[in-house]
């Protein structure tokens, strides 16, 4: 392990001196894509420098422990620096294991969700828009951005589907554990009698397709074009400037009604066609040569019960991990962090299962 960490150490330095190369600098794609695999290889090298600054001083106190030349308060301090360095190079070994694990390649970029109102009618529909504001503001902590895509509305403030981007670094890889079916338990505001009713939405996040990762012809596109119309029917744009895409040969089907202008409805299509092909084709990618090696977190199966929101005990559950946690309301508020990194660390224990294994 160390020595393929020492020639990442020798690429980091050769990019290093790249970047300073005014013909490096003066082409803004080279320029870009360097700086992209400088920073991958920052956090690896910087601690394998560490690692070596331990070992370097485990390797001095366990020399002058064996000269025997010390007196008794220098050779305490010695072991203590013996020590202290020996736990230091186990902890940074198990930390550069983790950090040289196989990486998604999706994970540094922005994502599309789509919520959909699942069992339930309107209560699930509700339940719906608490998603999507949970992670709004999710990722107004995060200092990420976000644009509604398209969005279908009820009357009483749901949405029976909403999609949405949201742009920022590292966006994919917090979000992609939200992938799958969302069940609430709670009494609607609807129910007279007190009763606890049961209702599901399903999420799905997809990473933002690039132009370059995926061809479509414009032959096997059918666009169409209608009036955008808002909750109850009632139309909000007197011209037809919403747009439906059927992508041919898969059946798929994009709808976008967001914007007023038919150009700007057709370009947020098909950023959510792309990424939703482009899915379809990683999916079955993966499917093919890695079926028997699901990991027991799992980021992408939509028919799959993720997760419980239980408001009578103000308590959400993940099933893929077993975690129960007693705070909804601030969950509900955006505060995702524990759970997403209690998934994110349940993934690396199987990916290195996988890999003492192999």
């Amino acid at each position: 392990m160390i020595e393929k960490v020492r020639i990442l150490e020798d690429k980091y330095n050769e990019i290093n001196e790249r970047l300073m190369q005014p013909e490096v600098v003066n082409d803004k794609e080279q320029y870009a894509s360097l700086m992209k695999e400088y920073a991958s290889l920052t956090p690896i090298v910087e601690k394998y420098r560490e690692y070596c600054k331990a070992e370097a001083e485990f390797a001095e106190a366990s020399e002058l422990l064996d000269s025997g030349d010390s007196d008794k308060e220098f050779r305490e301090l010695l072991q203590q620096q013996y020590t202290d360095s020996k736990k230091a190079i186990e902890q940074l070994t198990q930390e550069l294991t983790v950090l040289l694990l196989p990486k998604d390649p999706n994970d540094e970029k922005n994502v599309i969700v789509e919520i959909r109102g699942g069992a339930g009618g309107e209560e699930a529909a509700l339940f719906a828009g608490s998603l999507f504001r949970m992670y709004t503001l999710y990722a107004a902590a995060k200092g990420w951005s976000y644009e509604i895509l398209n969005a279908n509305p009820t009357e009483l403030g749901g949405y029976k589907e909403i999609c949405f981007m949201i742009e920022g670094a590292g966006a994919y890889s917090r979000l992609k554990y939200e992938s799958g079916v969302h069940r609430v338990q709670r009494v609607p505001e609807t129910e007279s009698q007190g009763r606890i009713h049961t209702s599901t939405v399903t999420v799905a996040v997809l990473p933002e397709a690039e132009d370059v990762e995926l061809e479509i012809n414009d032959k096997d596109l059918k666009i169409d074009v209608f009036r955008s119309s808002g909750a109850g029917g009632q139309h909000i744009n007197k011209t037809s400037s919403a747009i439906r895409i059927t992508h041919i040969p898969t059946g798929m089907v994009v709808e976008c009604q967001d914007e007023r202008s038919q150009y700007k409805n057709k370009d947020k299509a098909m950023k959510v066609l792309r990424s939703r092909l482009l899915e379809r084709e990683q999916a079955a990618h993966d499917d093919k040569i890695a079926s028997e090696r699901r990991s027991q977190v799992g980021t992408g199966d939509r028919s799959e019960r993720i997760r419980t929101y239980n408001f009578p005990e103000g308590r959400i559950s993940d099933h893929r991990i077993g975690l129960t946690i007693y705070r909804l309301e601030s969950f509900l508020n955006g505060s995702l962090d524990e759970v997403i990194d209690a998934l994110a660390t349940a993934e690396q224990a199987e990916k290195l299962a996988q890999q003492q294994a192999e």
